[in-house]
């Protein structure tokens, strides 16, 4: 998958998230988000180990989203639309932890540009995350923020600061070690 398919995917699980999470329906993101993951691991060509540094920072993705929107919706401080098990659980919807899972996979392809640059992935986190929540809410009503606005706000912006940075962190440290160990001659100690 190339640079531009793997962004443009990343949008279409985006719109299919928030649009069906907007009319209620939780299972578009999802879908498409697993049609996305699939096909991303699929049409990369990665060897086994960069494939698996994809894997596991989906997986801290998953960890970053419960925890960040985990909070947001136990606080109050964001009601998610679309979110049935959720309700109970007081966890995040499944449609916002596809994305979260989605995301994870742009970094090591379409958006490579943050790799080594923490700074630059604290400024688009704390930047664009929250703008992602807000377009989100005002555009199709996906999220909706408890008054005052700003405490969500902030807090977005806090863990978009965070998420973002160690996510890049993770992802050039776990590449320079699946690549490193692919051009090790077999049997060599590491």
């Amino acid at each position: 998958m190339n640079v531009w398919a793997n962004a443009i995917g990343y949008q279409i699980v985006w719109f299919s998230a928030v649009i069906g999470a907007g009319r209620g329906l939780w299972w578009p993101g999802v879908s498409a988000a697993i049609v996305f993951v699939l096909l991303h691991l699929a049409l990369c060509r990665q060897t086994p180990a960069q494939r698996a540094v994809d894997i596991r920072l989906m997986l801290v993705a998953l960890l970053c989203g419960l925890i960040m929107d985990g909070g947001l919706a136990r606080s109050g401080l964001a009601d998610y639309a679309a979110d049935p098990l959720a309700m109970s659980s007081g966890g995040p919807p499944l449609w916002i932890l596809a994305i979260w899972a989605s995301f994870a996979l742009t970094l090591r392809h379409s958006m490579t540009f943050l790799l080594g640059r923490p700074l630059v992935g604290l400024l688009l986190g704390a930047i664009g995350g929250p703008l992602a929540y807000l377009g989100a809410a005002r555009g199709w009503g996906a999220i909706a923020f408890a008054e005052p606005r700003w405490m969500a706000i902030f807090a977005l912006v806090v863990g978009w600061a965070i998420a973002i940075p160690l996510l890049t962190m993770l992802a050039s440290r776990w590449s320079s070690s699946a690549t490193s160990s692919a051009i090790l001659p077999a049997g060599h100690p590491r």
